[in-house]
Formats: structure tokens, C-alpha cells, sequence
């Protein structure tokens, strides 16, 4: 279980420094809506984020999302957060015939400090599918970073930072091969 008592509400000012980026929908509802959601929401989190921040893992369930990220620029990552869940959140609106806020709050953000914590949180992340029953393995759920990792593709993910944490490919596998019990309230 994670306990964020180092949740950050103020402005970032650490650039280089890494952190557990995170939100639910309202209520907890949802805040993808159909397949095609996910995709849009990824595409504008890059053009919004991506010169911003680094990608070590994401993941996106049906009503929140995950994103282990290294903020690299913090007033364009505050800047362009803000842009994005404003943007995002009026584009389903739209699509939807919603009113009102889609998601609960302003975003979280809680700072990843060792090597423990990193190594874990990139699993808990990519873990998320399977601890909720939407997915019978990591490689399954297709709005995860975890398939990057076992891919030669391009990718905006830093996995070769990643796999070097971990020790090579075959650490980071046997590592998320310990599935936990997801217990955040999301």
C-alpha cells in the first residue's frame, strides 16, 4: 500500500526530480469512455507534457490514471498540466454531452525519492489492470506502458534508463511477476 503523505499541491520547483503523477474521475466515474479516449488522452498528454517531463511508466484505467514521470521543466510542466486536464476534460464534455468537472480535484503528484520506491512504483503501476480484475496478465491490458518494455519499438518511455534500474529486461520481468494487491481508493 502507498501512503502519500508527501503529496505535492504547490508549484514544482525540483526540476530533475521524479514523481508519481496521478487523478480519478469525479465521483470516480470514469474518464475514458471508449477505446478511442485512451488514444486521444495519450497523444494530447505528450503534445501538452512531452517537452516537459520524461515518461518512466503510465498506466490508464477506466476512471483514473497513473504516469511515473521526471519533471525536467517545471513551470512548463505546471503550464502545460493544466492545459491538458483543462483540454482533455472539455473535449469528452463535448463528446459526451457532459457538464461539470470530469475529474476529482487537481491532479496529485508524490515525489519518488529512492530506489526502492522507483522500482516499485513502476510495478504497482503497470501492476493496476490485474489488481482490479481488468486483465488476467500485464501484457494483456493495452493502456499500459509494460508492453514497451518487452518491445523494440520507439517509444517516448525511457526504457533503457528503466531496464537499467532494474537490472536488464529479465529483472524487470521477474520484479512485476509479484503481483499485489492494489489498495488505493481509486
Amino acid at each position: 500500500m502507498f501512503e502519500y503523505s508527501n503529496i505535492i499541491i504547490m508549484p514544482i520547483n525540483q526540476e530533475g526530480s521524479y514523481y508519481h503523477l496521478f487523478n480519478r474521475g469525479n465521483n470516480k466515474g470514469k474518464i475514458f469512455f471508449d477505446i478511442n479516449d485512451y488514444f486521444y488522452f495519450l497523444i494530447q498528454f505528450n503534445n501538452y507534457l512531452g517537452p516537459h517531463i520524461d515518461v518512466f511508466a503510465y498506466c490508464l484505467m477506466p476512471n483514473h490514471f497513473h504516469f511515473f514521470i521526471r519533471i525536467n521543466n517545471g513551470p512548463g510542466f505546471e503550464k502545460g498540466i493544466k492545459n491538458f486536464l483543462i483540454s482533455y476534460s472539455k473535449t469528452i464534455n463535448k463528446k459526451y454531452g457532459r457538464v461539470g468537472s470530469l475529474f476529482q480535484g487537481r491532479y496529485k503528484l508524490s515525489e519518488v525519492k529512492t530506489n526502492a520506491h522507483f522500482t516499485r512504483i513502476v510495478t504497482y503501476i503497470h501492476q493496476n489492470p490485474m489488481a482490479a480484475g481488468l486483465s488476467k496478465s500485464l501484457e494483456d491490458y493495452r493502456f499500459s506502458s509494460y508492453k514497451a518494455y518487452l518491445s523494440n519499438k520507439r517509444t517516448i518511455l525511457k526504457r533503457k534508463e528503466v531496464l537499467e534500474w532494474f537490472g536488464g529486461i529479465n529483472c524487470f520481468i521477474e520484479a512485476h511477476k509479484l503481483i499485489t494487491k492494489a489498495t488505493d481508493e481509486f
